[in-house]
């Protein structure tokens, strides 16, 4: 059993104007991968670093277990930690790297070798136990990493970007592997990231953070269909949520965003909910993937409209093909279309968008425009 929860907490470096965490309040479950994502200085590492007890505290509380960890040295907080670079003493074995923490914590020598045997199985490492860092690759490096957290069977997992050293490739194979030893240990872990796609397909749910703050917190799928604003609608997605300006407008008993790409009706929202932004303007939301050359066969009752731009890039990607299109005002919108375009770089078209994946947005205040009242 580890439940971490977090309340308001805060992290003010001296001499900086503002604070890098800022009332920071979370709680990841038992047995839950926690990622906190965001772009580079949001907060997500001080954060991280402040639950291990490698940074103090500036104010508000953490505790495992509803046990108040502030003022506990990092020893004896039942944390292990996997850095983003692997840390690893390279006058030691893997067997010895993996044996140290045990050893300093003065476990039983038998009882070392037991779990170190059993870590080393665990994660492909037995054939290395004789080796030492320098003759292995960087994904067995990060094995090695990972096992001596393994190895302590800790109350949480922290990790910091502990995959951003590794190629494309290796990057893949290490996370699978990351989420299946997650999954058979059911150690609580939190994850941090800048890397989305990590994001997506290793966490439980997802904390997006941004200039310090926690900006929403859900499932992955749930964050990715549902943002509650410009900026984790733009932050969660590859290629990223088109946003465009619009005037919304009366149309029988509904509305209908009008934009200088064209009028997309907005069935999806509630009239009530609307009149508030009647005859003004909001910002209207879609992502790549609900723009079409054509429209996706078998889906009866579904609305499309078109959307006039012009092609200034293809970007064929294999399985699909990115479009990089040029609208009226000049601005870029991103289509994820099929591999067999015939487009070209040059050519004028109208695509077809999806008026039931629209999402609008307050252009005053960022937040999402909720569909019903």
């Amino acid at each position: 059993m580890a439940v971490v929860d977090i309340d308001k907490l805060c992290k003010h470096y001296e001499g900086a104007a503002e604070p890098s965490v800022k009332d920071m309040s979370l709680t990841v479950a038992d047995r839950e991968f926690m990622v906190l994502l965001g772009p580079s200085g949001c907060g997500k590492s001080s954060a991280l670093r402040m639950i291990a007890g490698l940074e103090a505290i500036s104010s508000g509380t953490v505790s495992i277990d509803k046990r108040p960890i502030n003022n506990l040295p990092a020893k004896d907080r039942d944390i292990a930690m996997v850095f983003q670079s692997y840390a690893l003493y390279p006058h030691m074995t893997v067997g010895e790297n993996l044996a140290f923490g045990l050893r300093r914590r003065k476990v039983a020598a038998a009882e070392i070798e037991r779990r170190v045997k059993d870590v080393a199985a665990r994660l492909g490492l037995s054939a290395f136990l004789a080796r030492k860092p320098h003759a292995l690759s960087g994904g067995q490096r990060q094995r090695v990493a990972l096992g001596r957290a393994i190895v302590r069977d800790p109350k949480v997992f922290l990790f910091d970007e502990p995959l951003s050293n590794l190629d494309a490739a290796l990057r893949v194979t290490t996370r699978n592997e990351l989420v299946k030893q997650q999954s058979e240990l059911g150690t609580t872990t939190i994850y941090v990231t800048h890397d989305q796609v990590e994001a997506m397909t290793m966490g439980h749910r997802i904390c997006i953070m941004n200039g310090g703050h926690v900006v929403q917190i859900g499932k992955p799928l749930e964050v990715y269909r549902n943002p509650e604003d410009t900026f984790v609608a733009r932050f969660l997605g590859s290629p990223p949520m088109n946003l465009l300006p619009a005037r919304l407008e009366p149309q029988g008993a509904g509305y209908m965003a009008r934009s200088a790409e064209g009028s997309f009706s907005v069935d999806g929202y509630a009239p009530a909910v609307l009149a508030r932004y009647a005859n003004g303007p909001v910002v209207l939301g879609i992502r790549p993937e609900d723009i079409y050359e054509g429209g996706p066969a078998r889906s009866p009752g579904v609305r499309f409209q078109p959307i006039a731009a012009s092609v200034a890039a293809v970007e064929p990607l294999g399985a699909e093909t990115h479009l990089i299109l040029t609208a009226r005002t000049g601005e870029e919108i991103i289509a994820r279309i099929g591999r067999e375009t015939a487009l070209r770089p040059g050519e004028h078209t109208d695509l077809l968008l999806d008026t039931a994946a629209i999402h609008l947005f307050d252009p005053a205040t960022t937040k999402a425009i909720p569909r019903r009242a």
